[in-house]
C-alpha cells in the first residue's frame, strides 16, 4: 500500500493526526536527567509525542525549576525497577559533578538507550568520570554521544527537538533526516 493508496479511515497513522492526544503511543518513556532549560523542552516535546516523561534530578525536588511542570514524574534517585527496555535516558548537562555516579547507576539498569548531550567538537566528560569509577570500557561505549539529529541546533528548544526526533527515528529504525525509504 503506497501513501497515495492508503485509506485514511483505516490507516492508524492517519487517525492519530486527527486526535489531540497521542497518549503513550508506543509505550515509551523518556527520562531527562538533570533539570535544565533543555530538559524542560525535552520533556514537553516528548510528552506531546506520546512519551511518558520523568525528570531525574539527584539534587532533589527543591532544585527542580525548569522541568517540573513538563514531567509526569520527578525522581531524585535511580530506582532500577523504573528503568526497563521501554525507557530512553537523556543526560542534559554533562558538567554536573554527579555525572559519573548517575551514569554508572543508569548504565546498570535495563534502559533501552542512554545518551549524553554535548558537542562532538569537545571531549566527552562522561568517559573519564566513568573510568575513574571503574566502569568497564564496553559499558562506557554504550553511552550515545552526540545525540539527536544533526540539524545544527543551538538553542535549548532546538536541541530538545533534535533529540526527541532522533529518539523517534531510532525507535522506529529510521535514519532520520529527509530521506524516506
Amino acid at each position: 500500500m503506497t501513501g497515495e493508496d492508503a485509506n485514511p479511515s483505516t490507516d492508524p497513522a492517519c487517525a492519530l493526526t486527527r486526535t489531540e492526544d497521542a497518549a503513550h503511543v508506543d509505550g515509551q518513556t523518556l527520562v531527562a536527567v538533570f533539570d535544565s532549560p533543555v530538559a524542560a523542552h525535552l520533556l514537553h516535546f516528548a510528552h506531546d509525542c506520546g512519551f511518558r516523561t520523568t525528570l531525574l534530578e539527584p539534587r532533589g525536588d527543591q532544585a527542580v525549576v525548569h522541568g517540573r511542570s513538563y514531567a509526569d514524574k520527578v525522581i531524585d534517585t535511580v530506582d532500577p525497577s523504573l528503568f526497563d527496555d521501554t525507557v530512553d535516558v537523556v543526560v542534559t548537562d554533562h558538567d554536573r559533578s554527579e555525572l559519573g555516579e548517575t551514569l554508572r547507576e543508569l548504565l546498570a539498569t535495563k534502559s533501552r538507550w542512554v545518551g549524553v548531550m554535548g558537542s562532538p567538537r569537545h571531549a566527552p566528560p562522561h568517559v573519564p568520570a566513568l573510568q575513574q569509577l571503574g566502569v568497564p570500557e564496553g559499558t562506557i561505549a554504550q553511552v550515545h554521544r552526540p545525540i539527536g539529529l544533526n540539524i545544527g541546533s543551538r538553542l535549548p528548544a532546538e536541541i530538545a527537538l533534535a533529540t526527541v526526533a532522533g529518539l523517534i527515528a531510532d525507535r522506529r529504525d529510521r535514519p532520520g533526516g529527509f530521506e524516506f525509504g
